[in-house]
């Protein structure tokens, strides 16, 4: 009989019981909660970043083909056909096509003959980190 009972609570010990696995999966989920905002805002963050930098890109390029050509580009297409960049960037949305052209009569320098796109913006309504609108920026 002692043979039996020695197998019996060799079994029990072996094992987790209910409480153990609920308590670490308990601290899993609560590590889980504080990582993945962490993470998501990260995330924005870096898109964020890459959209300041794209502007900035883009908008010293447009500066540069109309002091280059003598006169604005009439689209982003036009900036990607002369060589000034290699491809358009996307925009904070993903896409390529949802960037806000600033067209005006504006002239930059003395020699520019036709006014055209002056500057470019984001064309996504959403909020950034800061509490501005991308397009804003």
């Amino acid at each position: 009989m002692t043979v039996e009972y020695g197998v019996l609570n060799k079994r029990r010990a072996s094992g987790f019981t209910l409480i153990e696995l609920i308590v670490v999966i308990t601290i899993m989920l609560i590590l889980l909660g504080i990582a993945v905002p962490i993470y998501n805002q990260s995330v924005i963050a870096k898109r964020e970043s890459n959209l300041r930098q794209n502007l900035r890109t883009l908008n010293q390029v447009i500066d540069q083909y109309t002091l280059d050509k003598k006169k604005a580009p009439t689209s982003l297409e036009d900036l990607k056909s002369a060589g000034y960049i290699e491809r358009i960037p996307e925009d904070i949305t993903g896409r390529i096509d949802t960037w806000a052209l600033v067209e005006d009569d504006s002239i930059k320098s003395l020699e520019q003959e036709s006014p055209g796109v002056s500057s470019v913006h984001s064309g996504s309504n959403r909020i950034g980190s800061d509490g501005t609108a991308y397009s804003e920026w």
